[in-house]
């Protein structure tokens, strides 16, 4: 990989002679960042969650509910846990699904499976019993943690798959050393009881986490040796086909994108405990990355907010709170912007919001410098880059500008191309699709060679999808999409997953879904809908995807049309036509 860092002018290409990439972006980091990262440094993820525990053993590391948990009391729950998974026959390899919030519950149970080598299966709490059937079918998991509000749907997704081990537990599980304190009785009362959030659901044989670890305290845990290639991960998405693949994500891939978001903060944040605001759920890949691991590193602490569209509650939990970070999407931080306890919070600390998942628009990046007096860092990832690829360089010593609409410049250790539709390099300036090449790309997708191929080359390099421009100075800016996925607030959803939902409908003929723009959500989803009955209404159509379809897949707008939709030739229905 070259190292040379001369600027580049307009029609140039970045492809040397040699074929390697002449990384232009490498002058526009700010100055001490290294250009490369040690991918040897470590051998695992539990490596790298030891060494963290070390450091800061007797700082905060989470904070839930009010409540904080430190370095040294996690180490401990991580190990009784394991122990509790060996001891149960759990072993290196083997699949867990973790289906929880953002509690304490998440990095216990997260840090738990890494240690045993097992693999972590994150699946999204608001899935229909139909989406977590297939995750669960397709990943092989044979336990699953789950918080109970949510057992019920687990009861109904669990024919035809492996599970035969289930721990569950409760929203105020974990809030003290005797576990569940008045505090947490309270609370799981509450929402039992009151808010009546818990369903009535039957799974014999399910095991409370929290006895599960007081179980796990007497037995000896057994060490494991990973290797750094092997996974770490099965991360859930879609695809240009919709079905929901499995990103292979090795300890390699995460533990290197930790490294180099860590070379860009670099100098930025001090040695004293940062705290970190985790409004997005820790089973979103940039959530566990950028909150859960990255922040670890620094010895941040970690406030964790289970229900980020509760902005009241939220606001509530912040109001004491001097943050330094916080990292959410494009409609969250609007939703916030939009509450007038917001502007009341202490912003005296605050060094660094980021902001992924989506794309940043103008309007919020202004009313939040405005606000809070700091500009939101923007970046760009994907599961399948563990996700970081690209970043705006920080420099808190000097001011930023308060938007740019570039999704910045590649992390170290990362090539980055454009390419044309004929398959050549694209020229500085010149559109084309973004593609990857680094220590953070995904192994592959879990037992689909065939849609591993797809996306990735020969050589390694990594088609995301995105169709991308480069300036002369390295900076990246996304100008279109050549898939047909729909971004719905930082989520994928991908079209064919709709339409297979709409289409079981006895009543549809046809049907198409599209992406449309919404100024809070990025985009929605947008259903055309050819009726096989006349009689079919929106609402009946919109009944049917709500028990199959988690909320943010849910189309927002209905179209009825008599004619048939547009097809090519061969009968695919031209779904950019429709846009």
């Amino acid at each position: 990989m070259s190292q040379t860092a001369a600027a580049a002018q307009p029609g140039q290409s970045i492809v040397n002679p040699d074929g390697s990439t002449n990384r232009i972006w490498l002058s526009s980091y700010v100055k001490g960042v290294a250009h490369d990262i040690d991918v040897h440094k470590y051998q695992s993820l539990t490596q790298y969650f030891d060494e963290c525990v070390a450091k800061f053993r007797d700082r905060p590391g989470f904070v839930s509910i009010g409540t904080e948990m430190s370095f040294a009391r996690l180490d401990r729950l991580v190990k009784s846990f394991a122990a509790y998974l060996q001891s149960q026959g759990v072993k290196k390899g083997d699949r867990v699904a973790i289906m929880l919030p953002n509690t304490f519950q998440y990095p216990v149970c997260l840090f738990a499976v890494l240690r045993i080598g097992a693999i972590v299966v994150n699946v999204n709490p608001l899935y229909t019993a139909r989406e977590l059937n297939h995750q669960l079918k397709d990943s092989g998991a044979e336990t699953i943690i789950v918080m109970e509000t949510f057992a019920k749907t687990l009861q109904d997704a669990m024919a035809g798959t492996q599970v035969k081990r289930v721990v569950l537990t409760q929203i105020g599980d974990l809030l003290s050393d005797g576990f569940v304190n008045l505090k947490g009785r309270l609370l799981n009362f509450v929402l039992r009881k009151v808010q009546k959030m818990v369903p009535a659901y039957s799974l014999p044989g399910a095991v409370w986490m929290r006895d599960a670890i007081k179980a796990g305290a007497a037995h000896k845990l057994q060490p494991v040796k990973v290797q750094p290639d092997e996974l770490a991960f099965l991360q859930y998405t879609g695809g240009t086909t919709g079905v929901a693949k499995g990103a292979m994500l090795t300890h390699r891939n995460v533990l290197a994108n930790c490294q180099q978001a860590l070379a860009f903060a670099e100098g930025q944040l001090t040695g004293e405990t940062e705290t970190v605001v985790t409004l997005i759920p820790m089973y979103h890949i940039f959530s566990l990355t950028v909150n859960g691991l990255i922040f670890m590193g620094l010895g941040g602490r970690n406030i964790l907010i289970a229900n980020p569209r509760d902005t009241k509650r939220v606001m509530m939990m912040l109001k004491n709170e001097k943050f330094s970070g916080i990292s959410g999407v494009n409609t969250l931080f609007a939703s916030f912007l939009d509450d007038p306890a917001f502007r009341k919070l202490d912003f005296s600390k605050l060094k660094l919001p980021i902001a992924g998942g989506m794309a940043l628009q103008r309007s919020v990046a202004e009313r939040w410098k405005e606000v809070t007096g700091q500009a939101i860092v923007e970046g760009y990832g994907l599961t399948e880059c563990s996700p970081i690829v690209s970043q705006a360089p920080v420099d808190i010593s000097k001011p930023r500008p308060t938007f740019t609409g570039s999704i910045g410049v590649p992390v170290p250790s990362t090539e980055v191309r454009n390419r044309r539709e004929d398959g050549s390099w694209a020229d500085i300036g010149e559109p084309g699709e973004l593609c990857v090449r680094g220590p953070q790309v995904m192994k592959g997708y879990w037992n689909r060679p065939d849609e591993t191929a797809k996306v990735i080359d020969s050589e390694g390099w990594l088609a995301t999808g995105d169709i991308a421009v480069m300036d002369e100075q390295g900076f990246l800016k996304i100008v279109d999409r050549k898939k047909d996925m729909i971004l719905v607030s930082g989520f994928n959803v991908y079209p064919n997953e709709i339409e297979d939902v709409v289409a079981m409908h006895p009543d549809v003929k046809e049907v198409a879904a599209v992406g449309v723009p919404d100024e809070v959500a990025g985009e929605r989803v947008k259903i055309i809908v050819v009726p096989r009955n006349p009689g079919l209404t929106k609402e009946a159509l919109l009944e049917h995807c709500r028990k199959n379809l988690t909320g943010y897949k849910m189309p927002r707008i209905v179209e009825f049309r008599n004619e048939e939709l547009p097809k090519t030739p061969v009968g695919k229905i031209l779904r950019r036509e429709l846009r």
